[in-house]
């Protein structure tokens, strides 16, 4: 059977209606988020982990991703698939659009960005350059063609520190940076899944434009709703993912 990991974003609570099997569980690096819920959906198992914790509690700069990603490696998971929140500064990706980025720009700081910063630990390197795998991304993207949903192919996110949001003149800049989308929760997710060698992709959900788009200011309540009407369709996205990784295991066996 497939394992898979899913780093549940902003708005996703239950949004299956799966038993969950609870899994509260320690790393090297402290506890995760919240307990790992486990499911299976389409005889893929799925082990999720709220981002923000279990209630939204946990703000982008002080969640513990090093435990997060640990966590789901010691799950045994083959891959991740996270989803994170995302304005849209690209004019083609407005609100409502999902889409799966192949590059990032990451402008946080002070997070722990690796597993190996300790004094003792030996430095190492990952390949960064593509910092998403490829094979993960052409399936969320199969997936959503197969559910009849538009998800853009490509994109570069770029990662702020939050928790406040981007100031106009801020997302100005990271269209000269030929940023397509900005987001809190970016980094280091991916590269902490690189150094541990798990395949990662992501699912952007945009729900506003960036700072300075659309108006003076942003509507949150607008936010909200837009949200809700895309995790649906993320929702579709993961059971039609988990449907089709049955399909390519019971295929190899």
């Amino acid at each position: 059977m497939a394992t898979i990991g899913l780093i549940a974003g902003s708005g996703m609570q239950g949004w299956h209606e799966q038993s969950i099997e609870q899994q509260p569980i320690d790393t090297p690096y402290g506890p995760p988020s919240a307990a790992i819920e486990r499911f299976e959906l389409n005889q893929v198992t799925v082990h999720q982990v709220a981002r923000h914790g279990q209630p939204h509690t946990v703000p982008p700069h002080r969640v513990n991703y090093r435990a997060n990603i640990w966590a789901l490696k010691e799950l045994g998971c083959e891959a991740i698939v996270a989803v994170n929140t995302v304005g849209g500064i690209n004019a083609n990706m407005g609100p409502g659009t999902l889409l799966v980025p192949d590059q990032i720009i990451d402008l946080t700081w002070g997070r722990a960005q690796s597993f190996w910063d300790s004094a003792d630990d030996e430095p190492r390197h990952v390949d960064f350059t593509e910092p998403y795998d490829a094979a993960l991304r052409q399936q969320l993207l199969h997936a959503a063609e197969h559910e009849s949903l538009a998800m853009h192919d490509g994109g570069v996110y770029l990662a702020t520190q939050g928790p406040r949001l981007e100031t106009a003149a801020e997302i100005r800049h990271y269209r000269t940076m030929q940023a397509d989308v900005v987001g809190m929760t970016g980094m280091p997710e991916a590269a902490l899944a690189r150094e541990l060698g798990i395949p990662f992709a992501v699912i952007g959900v945009v729900v506003n434009w960036a700072a300075g788009l659309a108006g003076p200011t942003l509507d949150f309540i607008e936010i909200e709703q837009q949200q809700k009407t895309c995790i649906r369709q993320v929702a579709r996205v993961i059971w039609r993912l988990t449907n089709e990784l049955t399909k390519i295991v019971t295929y190899q066996q």
